[in-house]
């Protein structure tokens, strides 16, 4: 039960203010995973990044299992299998990864132009559902629901031949 497995793989491009890149972002999303991409809005106003609220500022996709594995494997390899230690954090893991066309299969598009990419990959172990349900909820404990950031530098190395950069 102490195994660590990945919970869910989301691949986010933001767009800030510049609503003529959402179409080219959901584009790319399409692209690289075979899903349509949801759209994240501004939560309040800051005019100093000239967003207002409600303003569409992101494109994004959420996949789980296999294919989020997939995605993985190919998102680390457009990073050479490296990992910075400030990417690890409790129960998940982040990264960028600057242009698409680093993604192995993947070629410019000059209708999509270059775009990067924000990879934030959630962790879990058997036995969270049990929290997640609707029905007979129950509680975990924490030394059972937290996730080392060793923890996952470990199984990053052992299943995708991640590096962590000194």
């Amino acid at each position: 039960m102490r195994n660590i497995r990945i919970d869910k793989v989301v691949l986010n491009i933001g767009i800030g203010s510049n609503d003529n890149l959402l179409p080219n972002a959901k584009a790319l999303l399409k692209k690289l995973t075979n899903h349509e991409a949801a759209t994240r809005s501004a939560k309040k106003r800051d005019p100093t990044l000239h967003l207002r609220k409600g303003q569409v500022i992101s494109a994004l996709v959420t996949l789980r299992g296999e294919e989020a594995k997939e995605v993985l494997k190919k998102a680390l390899d457009a990073n050479d299998n490296t990992l910075k230690p400030k990417a690890i954090m409790t129960n998940s893991l982040s990264f960028g990864v600057k242009e698409y066309i680093d993604i192995s299969g993947v070629k410019y598009d000059p209708k999509i132009g270059m775009l990067g990419m924000h990879v934030n990959v959630s962790f879990s172990r058997p036995g969270k559902r049990v929290e997640r349900r609707k029905r007979s909820e129950s509680k975990i404990p924490s030394r059972h629901n937290l996730i080392d950031p060793k923890e996952i530098e470990a199984y990053m190395a052992k299943n995708f031949n991640a590096k962590i950069a000194e």
